[in-house]
């Protein structure tokens, strides 16, 4: 697995300079990562686009992908363009953590 990993990484690296926006990122490398993890990206019942998340008092707010333990949110994975560097102007992680942190105590 770990060489499958290392030639993502390639991949990106040599790909970087042809990504236009976000959801060319989304496509090129999320899609292919949450791939090797393991899941069915067609699958509906294992990876759920665009998912509607409420963020304590924010509702409504969504992710870019959760990936599903059943019928249960198990990852929820946030993607940016990869030709901007994250900031918390661009990603809210205070937000995503705390949403984070109510499923799995529930």
């Amino acid at each position: 697995m770990i060489k499958v990993f290392f030639c993502l990484k390639i991949k990106i690296e040599d790909s970087k300079h042809l990504i236009k926006s976000e959801e060319h990122t989304k496509m090129a490398y999320i899609l292919p990562f949450i791939k090797i993890l393991g899941y069915d990206t067609f699958n509906p019942a294992e990876v759920i686009p665009e998912y509607t998340c409420d963020f304590g008092t924010k509702k409504g707010e969504k992710v870019d992908f959760c990936l599903m333990d059943g019928n249960k949110p198990y990852i929820l994975v946030e993607c940016k363009d990869c030709r901007n560097k994250l900031n918390s102007d661009n990603i809210s992680c205070s937000s995503l953590v705390n949403f984070v942190i109510s499923i799995f105590s529930s």
